[in-house]
C-alpha cells in the first residue's frame, strides 16, 4: 500500500463525498469539521499548488501539503514548516515559496 499525501482541501472533499454515501465514524466527523474550518482553498486548487511547490528543489510532496494547508504568509511560518526537516532552506526558496502561495491566496 502505497502513500499518498492529501491537503486538507482534498480531505475535506474525500469526506463530503464518502457522507453522501454512508453516516461517517466519529472521527471522520470530527475530521470533516476541522476541513471544513481550516481549509482555505478548493480541493482542484490546493493540489494545483501542492504541485508547484514540489517543483522547488527542497520541497517534497509532504512539505507541499504541510504548505498548502498553511498557506504562510511570512518567512517565519515557512521556516517553522521546515524545522522539523533540520534542513536550512536559502532565503531564496523561501521567497518562492511565498510567491507561489501569494497566487492562490
Amino acid at each position: 500500500m502505497a502513500e499518498e499525501y492529501l491537503t486538507l482541501a482534498e480531505i475535506k472533499e474525500l469526506l463530503e463525498k464518502e457522507q453522501e454515501v454512508r453516516m461517517l465514524t466519529m472521527e471522520q466527523n470530527y475530521a470533516l469539521e476541522h476541513a471544513n474550518k481550516f481549509a482555505r482553498l478548493s480541493a482542484k486548487d490546493s493540489r494545483k499548488l501542492a504541485n508547484e511547490l514540489v517543483e522547488i528543489e527542497q520541497v517534497n510532496e509532504a512539505l507541499a501539503c504541510k504548505l498548502v494547508d498553511l498557506l504562510p504568509q511570512h518567512e517565519d511560518e515557512v521556516n517553522a514548516v521546515f524545522l522539523k526537516e533540520r534542513t536550512m532552506i536559502d532565503d531564496d526558496v523561501i521567497q518562492q515559496i511565498l510567491d507561489k502561495v501569494k497566487q492562490y491566496v
